[in-house]
C-alpha cells in the first residue's frame, strides 16, 4: 500500500521512547469521531495480554507535551487500562504535516465510516491543497473513488445523522444524492427508512422518481406492500410456534441486494 510522502516532515526518530499518557494530547484533525466501546475493550484486553505491539506516533509541541499523530485507539485503550506510559515514536513534523498524516493513517487503516472518510478526504483537499488525483495516489485508490466519497457530503448533516441512525449503506447514499431537490430527497429518505428498503429497492425507487417525477407522498409500490405482508406472515408464524413452547429465534437483516431472514429452531432433547 502506498503512503503519503510528506515533504516537510524532516525525520522520524528511530528510537522508541516511553511517554506519559497524560502528556499526549489528541490531534484536533483526527477524522474519526466515533469509537465503539466493544472494540476499545477488546483492544484493551489484547494490550493487557500482549502489550502495545505497535508504538504510537507523536510530535513534540511547544508547551512540552506531545500531539498524537497516529494511534488514537491504542491511546484510549491504554488509558482504559490506566497505563502510566506508552511506547511512542517522535516525529519531527509541523502541525499541518501532523494533521495530514493523522488523516491518511486513519483512511488507510479503514477505521472510518464512509462519512468520516469523506470528511477526511475533504480536509486533505482544503488543509494540504491536494488534488483528487494526488489524494487517490496517496491512498492507493482510484480518482473516481475519491470523487464518489466527496459527493457524499452533498447530504446535509441532518440527513447524515438520519442515515447513520438507520444504518443505511453507502450505496443508499449514492442513490439519494442523485436527487437535487432537498425537500424531495428528505421525503425519499423518510420513505426508505419507513419501509426498510434495501439498496436494490432504493435504487429502483429513485430511478422511477427521477424518470416520472412522481409525487413521492402518493407512491407506495404494490410489490413493497406485498413484501410487508410476507414479513408479517413470517412473524405471525413464529409467534404461533412459540405459543406451543418452542423457543424460536427470528432475525431479519437488510443486505445490499436482499433481505436475510434467519430462524433458529432448537432440536428436540
Amino acid at each position: 500500500m502506498k503512503t503519503l510522502t510528506v515533504t516537510n516532515c524532516k525525520s522520524i526518530t528511530e528510537r522508541i521512547v516511553k511517554l506519559d499518557t497524560q502528556r499526549i494530547e489528541p490531534n484536533i484533525h483526527q477524522p474519526r469521531k466515533t469509537f465503539e466501546d466493544a472494540g476499545l475493550f477488546s483492544l484493551a484486553d489484547s494490550i493487557h495480554r500482549h502489550g502495545i505491539l505497535q508504538p504510537l506516533s507523536v510530535r513534540k509541541k511547544e508547551n512540552g507535551n506531545y500531539e498524537l499523530v497516529a494511534g488514537e485507539r491504542r491511546l484510549r485503550a491504554a488509558r482504559l487500562l490506566k497505563m502510566p506510559a506508552v511506547p511512542c515514536i517522535i516525529i519531527d513534523a509541523d502541525e499541518k504535516t501532523s494533521a495530514v498524516m493523522a488523516i491518511v493513517e486513519n483512511i488507510q487503516r479503514k477505521e472510518l465510516n464512509y462519512f468520516e472518510e469523506a470528511i477526511a478526504i475533504k480536509a486533505l483537499k482544503e488543509l494540504y491543497d491536494m488534488t483528487q488525483e494526488q489524494i487517490a495516489q496517496s491512498l492507493s485508490v482510484s480518482q473516481s473513488y475519491v470523487g464518489n466519497k466527496l459527493r457524499l457530503l452533498k447530504l446535509s448533516e441532518e440527513e447524515r445523522e438520519e442515515i447513520e441512525g438507520a444504518e443505511l449503506t453507502e450505496r443508499h447514499c449514492r442513490a439519494l444524492i442523485r436527487i437535487n431537490d432537498i425537500k424531495m430527497r428528505h421525503e425519499v429518505l423518510k420513505h426508505i427508512t419507513r419501509y426498510s428498503l434495501n439498496v436494490a429497492s432504493t435504487e429502483e425507487y429513485v430511478e422511477k422518481l427521477l424518470e416520472n417525477k412522481t409525487d413521492i407522498r402518493r407512491t407506495k409500490p404494490k410489490e413493497l406492500k406485498d413484501i410487508r405482508i410476507f414479513y408479517n406472515s413470517i412473524d405471525k408464524a413464529v409467534e404461533a410456534v412459540r405459543r406451543f413452547g418452542i423457543d424460536v429465534e427470528s432475525k431479519r437483516e437488510e443486505k445490499d441486494n436482499y433481505t436475510e431472514i434467519l430462524l433458529k429452531i432448537p432440536k428436540s432433547s
